[in-house]
């Protein structure tokens, strides 16, 4: 699989408040629709992702992205793998989250997995009770990038990740991408 993230995004604090990827080679993944046999990967309950697929930027929508410190709306772009949505920081013009789902690829997590030898950093988690990973083939997580993909079907992944050059996240902006991802899936689940 090939996996394709564009570099970029925001910082928002621990408060919610914006202050302030990955090219990977090919390696063999499983067949597109083919789940996970790793309980680790798979998805507790799949979230509604047809309307991120066709529309990224309803991810946050425009009160989400206040309340996190994001400008709204979010602004669609089209990146290697398909529609993507950026936000700017309200409080740093230079900051930005990106926002990628992976729907041509149908591989989840399994298939960022398949890359994981390439990575610079491959660091496990979970958002919400939904699987996800912090990794990249380069580590600029010192300079304020951090990629997040997170699973939200067995067969859908979503990359998050942060361009943060202000404020206090420019040097730590994983907690920042994980908090945006954290708000997708409450929103996904209707919770938000």
């Amino acid at each position: 699989m090939h996996r394709t993230a564009t570099v970029a995004a925001a910082g928002l604090i621990a408060a919610g408040l914006l202050s302030a990827c990955s090219n990977g080679g090919s390696t063999a993944a499983p067949e597109p629709g083919t789940p996970s046999a790793d309980p680790a990967l798979r998805v507790p309950a799949p979230l509604p992702a047809d309307a991120l697929i066709a529309d990224p930027c309803s991810a946050l929508p425009p009160e989400l992205a206040a309340a996190g410190g994001l400008t709204p709306p979010g602004e669609r772009y089209a990146s290697p793998g398909g529609p993507a949505c950026r936000w700017q920081s309200a409080a740093h013009e230079a900051n930005k989250i990106f926002l990628a789902p992976l729907g041509q690829q149908k591989t989840g997590l399994a298939g960022v997995y398949a890359n994981r030898d390439q990575d610079a950093y491959f660091e496990p988690t979970t958002i919400e009770g939904y699987p996800a990973v912090y990794a990249a083939n380069a580590d600029l997580r010192g300079s304020g990038t951090c990629a997040l993909w997170l699973g939200l079907t067995d067969e859908l992944v979503v990359n998050i990740n942060s361009s943060i050059l202000a404020g206090p996240n420019a040097t730590n902006p994983c907690p920042v991408v994980g908090d945006v991802a954290a708000t997708v899936v409450r929103h996904l689940k209707g919770t938000a």
